[in-house]
């Protein structure tokens, strides 16, 4: 993988060096980096790397912007693991009086064995943080993402006639254990760096047409909250539930009860989720177990709806418990577990429209759709410090037109994001979104 990194870095090295273009159209620009591009998203692809551990990655980032003449300043982030070290990437260009805009890319992937079959597929293996084995994929797109980024990046490197102001790119490391935006800040982020005016970042969909964008202003992603819920009980044979609290029993009625705090506890008006994902407990047929553990996510747009939802979990795991005659010794206990906690993704109406109109320009009204939001989760909205800093992500589509029509036709769902089998088009996939990405740095920061 090291091999096949600094072989490719030597090339792209030597093209992003290349003269600026003068006052070529945005199109004849990425027509002659297109192929570099898509072979750069090619190698990112097939050397992925783990959260906290995204070392290759980010020299290799680091490496193309400053071949760029970006000021580049590498290995931000403080963790809360002492053992994980920051991979970040903060890459500086000013040019003249104006605002400051910042463009997030991820840098980490997923640990999934791929199985797309594609020539580049990753065939990366290596170890997690619990020692076992696992395959390494970019299943999430964060390689469409950093290509795009590094795209728009030599774009604008070029067009410096064309706006004023500081261009700020950030690569960002953790998205996926949600903790990475969280490890920046830490490290002084707004302090060592100029502060952002706007925020900007791309993710690509696993559902829409490549060529297309979508987006939507206000909560576009909620937030996610992952809890260990541990319903104690009292073990023992299982022929004698009889002198035993039963805590897997208990979990069952848990489970069950936490689908009304959504159905029945919350308005309709404020979408949420509370999902199990997993459950932990007991080791042989005939043992009833001390305790048994669910792994629970909550997902919500609202921060006052996020703390209902929480409160309801701890007051459903007690009320059941209590009403199983278990000692309050032994009542439930509730874990948040806050490195894996990340707020909503809130796009700045105004912020929204304005660019949705400069890339409806760009790319055409037709290809630029008004969505729906989703209620899964992102660490983006982080960077924006609780809404203080008007922020804006829109969806990149990454999928074939055809297998996205045979789907509709068909009903058949497409691969999706986080899938063993996701296998984004890289072009018109990143055509797209170097020009959707550049154009609205443009709108932001034009003369």
């Amino acid at each position: 993988m090291m091999k096949t990194l600094i072989c490719t870095a030597l090339l792209v090295t030597t093209l992003f060096a290349a003269p600026a273009f003068g006052q070529q159209s945005l199109d004849a620009m990425i027509d002659r980096e297109i192929a570099q591009l898509v072979s750069t998203y090619k190698m990112l692809h097939g050397a992925p790397e783990l959260s906290h551990y995204e070392a290759k990655t980010s020299a290799f980032v680091a490496e193309q912007l400053r071949a760029l003449g970006y000021t580049v300043t590498d290995h931000i982030g403080k963790y809360d693991q002492p053992n994980w070290k920051g991979y970040g990437v903060i890459a500086v260009m000013k040019n003249g009086d104006g605002p400051v805009v910042w463009v997030r890319t991820e840098l980490d992937a997923l640990p999934v064995e791929e199985k797309t079959g594609v020539p580049y597929a990753s065939t990366v293996k290596t170890k997690n943080d619990a020692g076992q084995e696992t395959g390494v994929m970019h299943a999430c797109g964060h390689d469409i993402h950093m290509t795009s980024w590094l795209g728009t990046a030599k774009m604008l490197a070029q067009m410096k006639d064309q706006w004023r102001g500081t261009l700020v790119f950030i690569g960002q490391p953790a998205e996926e254990t949600i903790d990475g935006a969280k490890a920046m800040l830490a490290d002084g982020l707004y302090d060592r760096f100029p502060k952002p005016n706007f925020l900007l970042a791309l993710h690509d969909s696993a559902d829409v047409a490549a060529g297309k964008i979508t987006y939507f202003p206000g909560y576009a992603m909620a937030s996610g909250t992952s809890v260990d819920l541990i319903i104690r009980g009292l073990g023992g044979h299982g022929a004698r539930p009889e002198s035993t609290k039963d805590p897997v029993v208990m979990a069952a009625e848990v489970i069950l009860a936490l689908q009304t705090i959504v159905s029945r506890e919350n308005s309709p008006l404020d979408p949420a989720v509370v999902s199990v994902g997993a459950i932990h407990g007991g080791t042989k047929r005939n043992v009833i177990p001390d305790e048994v553990t669910l792994n629970l996510t909550v997902r919500t747009y609202k921060e006052e709806v996020r703390q209902r939802m929480l409160a309801s979990i701890q007051r459903i795991a007690n009320g059941v418990a209590l009403a199983a005659g278990v000692p309050p010794e032994r009542a439930p206990i509730m874990k948040v577990i806050e490195n894996e906690t990340g707020p909503a993704t809130y796009n700045d109406p105004q912020l929204t429209e304005r660019i949705a109109g400069a890339m409806a320009k760009a790319l055409g009204s037709d290809n630029v759709i008004k969505a729906q939001p989703l209620m899964v989760s992102e660490d983006f909205g982080r960077l924006s410090l609780d809404h203080q800093i008007p922020a804006f992500m829109f969806w990149l589509g990454a999928v074939e037109p055809a297998k996205v029509e045979a789907s509709a036709k068909s009903g058949k769902p497409l691969p999706s994001l986080h899938s063993s089998l996701f296998e984004p088009l890289p072009e018109p996939t990143l055509r797209t979104g170097v020009k959707a990405m550049t154009t609205a740095v443009l709108e932001l920061l034009k003369k």
